[in-house]
């Protein structure tokens, strides 16, 4: 009797954390990678070089960083432009990467138009950097909108704001005021030496 042996896929596929196919294309182009993962609370992102013995980090930022440029990070849209703004920062004072030029790689990401990776680019490009992603977004789809937002639904529901903004409101930020403290924020990150 035959047995039938099933054909078993590599277990970071199985256990769905990376896409093999997406990742041959990105490696093959012998790039350095730009890589940008969310977790539930933080943003995690990395500079990579592909090697046979597996992949090595030249540089790294975590969202946990901003804090010290007066940020209150969170896995949102703004953060993610931040912490391409840092990451940039960070590649520019290595100096090994002038004119380098990058590829994005977003994993298991959907592609959508004005994620979080793709605002998270656009703040490495803004930094200075080169990548070669064709990428388009908005001028402002970072930007702190929802400071005018918060200001509207703390005087029009203020229960719902206290839910919605309640991480905020624990670490002492004023929600109505965070358009103001992304400014901040991203000029304390240019001027950083």
């Amino acid at each position: 009797m035959r047995k039938i042996i099933k054909d078993m896929k590599f277990r970071r596929r199985r256990e769905a954390k990376t896409d093999y196919k997406s990742r041959l294309a990105i490696v093959s182009g012998g790039l350095d990678r730009i890589v940008i993962r969310k977790t539930s609370r933080t943003l995690v992102s990395q500079v990579s070089r592909y090697s046979e013995k597996g992949d090595v980090t030249l540089a790294q930022a975590n969202s946990s960083e901003l804090a010290a440029f007066k940020w209150p990070a969170r896995s949102n849209r703004p953060t993610a432009y931040l912490l391409g703004l840092l990451l940039a920062k960070k590649i520019k004072a290595d100096g090994k990467f002038k004119d380098g030029e990058f590829v994005l790689d977003i994993g298991l990401s959907a592609p959508v138009k004005n994620s979080i990776p793709f605002v998270f680019a656009k703040g490495c490009v803004d930094g200075g950097m080169n990548l070669r992603n064709g990428i388009k977004i908005e001028e402002n789809v970072y930007n702190c909108s929802d400071s005018k937002y918060a200001k509207e639904l703390k005087e029009k529901d203020p229960e719902k704001y206290q839910k919605q903004y309640s991480e905020y409101i624990k670490a002492g930020v004023d929600a109505t005021a965070l358009g103001s403290i992304f400014k901040q924020a991203k000029e304390l990150i240019l001027n950083a030496r």
